[in-house]
């Protein structure tokens, strides 16, 4: 139905009955277009005047259906029957359509990332129709299925809010007041964890590099970006034939092949980094973790991989590993652990282990040590890139 300011009524397309037979009883009330609703035509008024105002209400009614549900109803002519009929269909405390609200109830579950004023009304549609086919909660029972309902990252508050009524009796009201406020505080320290961790991964990279420039070794060349004042009083030296007064990239020499250690020679086929020989694939721009597009950060500063979002486990063990204390000082809950797979560009998979389930983070970490500890080199070369090979195949990211 398509009318226009505050009574604008949702189609029903067969779900969630109770919503739209609230908001269709409320809008005929609004019209003054309630009676037809009983069936009965009041005795003040005559035949004319009732048909009239019944039509009214049935074209109300039959409006506010999407094509599939007014079908069902086509050979209702009164605006009582057309409501008997579709209660009926949609409304009929069945056995089976008991098991069905009760299985999508206790089956209910709030994303990691969900908002809890979305789940909140899933949860009371679903009770909402429970109730109208005769299966009654009392407020207890209801909140405590809302706290069941709740993700694994919210345990801590779960245990809060259990122990803190001194009557050993929960309500709904105060439970979801509780809950609502507990998401207000992971929003902004969110943000403070975005801002200060992953966010910061690019700062802290550059800071580093800067402050540990004096500690490289001379034959590491470094980008013009970086200023003359970082490389006063040294000697640049070529990777490439190890003469000194230039780069690689500006050498004349033909380019070296890899020898019996198990280097190869160019790859043109393969995408190439600063004119090096060896081989590498986009990792942390293109890097997708089944099929959703979730960037990966490579951090020097994180101690473990560690990552927000469930779904991109390929094995998962749930479980309390402690907590994760972060560049602000706010302890992050770990809930969970197991294996990553990284699909490259070049449809390579780089499989990372024992990578932490942190949902209050924002952003996915691979951490530096992490890689170290599985038998990965990484080294920071030129253009802000950093690479991390093995003797098989090597991978490639931003120096961030």
């Amino acid at each position: 139905m398509a009318e226009e300011g505050k009574g604008k009524i949702e189609k029903f397309n067969g779900m969630n009955f109770q919503w739209w037979k609230m908001q269709v009883e409320d809008y005929l009330y609004q019209k003054d277009l309630y009676l037809p609703l009983v069936g009965e035509k009041p005795e003040a008024m005559n035949a004319s005047e009732w048909a009239i105002l019944d039509r009214k209400a049935l074209a109300t009614v039959r409006l506010s259906l999407t094509p599939q549900v007014a079908f069902n109803i086509s050979k209702e002519k009164t605006t009582a029957a057309v409501m008997k009929a579709l209660e009926k269909l949609y409304e009929k405390p069945s056995a089976s359509n008991k098991v069905f609200l009760m299985k999508k109830l206790f089956n209910m579950r709030m994303s990691e990332n969900g908002s809890v004023v979305d789940h909140l009304n899933d949860f009371n549609g679903v009770t909402n129709q429970l109730e109208s086919v005769g299966i009654n909660f009392d407020d207890e029972i209801r909140a405590l299925l809302f706290l069941c309902s709740l993700p694994d990252s919210w345990n801590n508050l779960v245990t809060t809010v259990s122990n803190s009524t001194i009557s050993g009796t929960l309500t709904l009201n105060d439970v979801v007041s509780s809950v609502m406020n507990d998401e207000m505080r992971r929003k902004t320290i969110g943000d403070g964890i975005s801002s200060s961790t992953a966010l910061s991964v690019e700062s802290r990279g550059r800071q580093n590099n800067k402050q540990n420039n004096r500690g490289r070794s001379p034959t590491r060349g470094r980008s013009k970006s970086r200023g003359k004042s970082k490389s006063k009083g040294r000697t640049i030296v070529c990777w490439n034939c190890n003469k000194e007064g230039h780069k690689k990239n500006d050498c004349t020499k033909p380019k070296k092949k890899k020898g019996a250690g198990g280097r190869q020679g160019d790859d043109e086929g393969a995408n190439m980094v600063s004119s090096n020989e060896r081989t590498y694939d986009d990792l942390c721009l293109s890097a997708t973790v089944d099929d959703n597009s979730k960037v990966w950060y490579v951090d020097s500063g994180a101690s473990i991989h560690c990552t927000p979002h469930r779904d991109c486990f390929s094995d998962y063990v749930h479980g309390d590993y402690g907590h994760v204390t972060v560049g602000n000082g706010y302890r992050c809950s770990i809930v969970g652990k197991g294996k990553v797979k990284i699909k490259l560009s070049n449809g390579g998979t780089l499989i990372l282990n024992d990578v932490r389930h942190i949902p209050e983070l924002q952003k996915n970490l691979i951490s530096v040590s992490g890689l170290d500890r599985e038998g990965y080199f990484v080294a920071f070369g030129e253009k802000q890139w950093k690479k991390i090979r093995e003797p098989h195949y090597g991978i490639t990211g931003w120096d961030i």
